[in-house]
């Protein structure tokens, strides 16, 4: 069988953002008195909000938070935080916006004391239909049932590598994958099943774990979803050489299991979904290095001190903190005009803009 590529199938990406047309919107606004619905300079709406809920984490992934370039106590002011009523205030007001999609990230978002709490909090307001969350797994295992109790829908976990001295390192020496699967098969266990798992992929670092990774989410119905090494932050000592094309990658697994294109979910989903031939669940490949996908960007990212990046490659954040006072109604309002300004398009411009832009840390905002 030729090996699956673009042409081969369904078109999984949108058009460029030059020819990116407006589409309708497919949601009501949720009320009369909610702001109209923003779109930004390039036409996209805003639909999804990843929302940091701490900044603190418990490893130092070399990519993400290396320990020699951040402090141990990092993020443990809790001071800092926006508060649980404050995290409430402002997803009331992102969803009069249209927002439909809340997923919950951090640093590690199971440090955050009380989670099950403010998470029965957040399912139960109107609008958000999709509540989510990202953790590396290593303190899932006696949360899940109370995280699937309290109302949240699905679970993503961070997952490098599974052998143990790998998987050691990659975390800077602070995690256990026993843990991480422990953590995965209580999750199953709650309800979350199929979980999806995220592994980021550097050439000569973990490149020879994707295989049994697959074979790892095939045997247990989980969807594996492989993440292109990306730029973020300035503290990882970011390196093309060490990417892997997800076109690359695609080719390996295709080898070993062939795949087929599947269309995506919904429009501007981010990653390009393939099934495997032989029914054994399917696979993900997030290409924003060799695949940009800008044209159909409408997620915007807070980070827990109540800063929103409009993109994941953004240098400086806008304050929120001090409209929250004044409730959701002047939030929604707040983010209609910051978004109405929007015009990031950093995956399609890499390479055309100046090196030394600072870009927001990944631990800040989530990835």
């Amino acid at each position: 069988m030729n090996t699956p590529s673009r042409s081969a199938g369904p078109e999984l990406r949108a058009q460029p953002e030059s020819q990116l047309q407006p589409q309708p919107d497919s949601q009501a606004p949720r009320d009369s008195h909610a702001p109209p619905q923003p779109r930004d300079l390039l036409g996209r709406p805003l639909r999804d909000l990843r929302l940091s809920l701490i900044e603190a984490c418990n490893f130092r992934c070399p990519y993400c938070m290396p320990a020699d370039r951040i402090a141990e106590d990092h993020g443990l002011d809790a001071g800092s935080r926006l508060s649980f009523d404050e995290i409430e205030t402002l997803v009331r007001g992102f969803a009069r916006l249209g927002v439909s999609k809340l997923r919950l990230t951090g640093g590690e978002p199971l440090l955050r004391k009380r989670l099950p709490e403010l998470v029965a909090r957040l399912a139960v307001i109107p609008g958000i239909d999709d509540l989510a969350l990202t953790t590396n797994g290593s303190l899932l295992a006696p949360q899940a049932r109370a995280l699937r109790g309290a109302g949240l829908r699905r679970l993503t976990v961070s997952l490098d590598a599974l052998d143990p001295g790998r998987y050691r390192a990659l975390s800077g020496g602070r995690g256990e994958v026993a843990d991480v699967l422990a953590g995965i098969a209580a999750a199953a266990a709650a309800g979350f099943a199929p979980l999806k798992l995220n592994c980021v992929v550097q050439r000569g670092v973990n490149e020879d774990e994707v295989l049994p990774l697959v074979a790892f989410a095939r045997e247990h119905g989980h969807v594996m979803r492989f993440i292109e090494y990306m730029d973020v932050g300035t503290c990882n000592g970011w390196d093309a050489a060490r990417v892997l094309p997800s076109a690359e990658l695609r080719d390996r697994i295709h080898a070993r299991w062939p795949l087929r294109p599947l269309d995506p979910n919904y429009r501007g989903e981010v990653a390009s979904r393939y099934a495997f031939e032989d029914g054994g669940g399917e696979i993900g490949f997030v290409s924003s290095v060799s695949e940009p996908f800008c044209g159909d960007c409408h997620r915007a990212r807070v980070s827990a001190d109540g800063r929103l990046f409009t993109c994941l490659f953004a240098g400086q954040g806008s304050d929120l903190r001090g409209v929250l006072r004044d409730g959701e109604e002047a939030l929604a309002g707040r983010v209609a005009m910051l978004w109405n300004a929007r015009s990031d398009r950093y995956s399609e411009l890499r390479g055309q803009v100046d090196g030394s832009r600072r870009h927001v840390e990944m631990y800040l905002v989530g990835g």
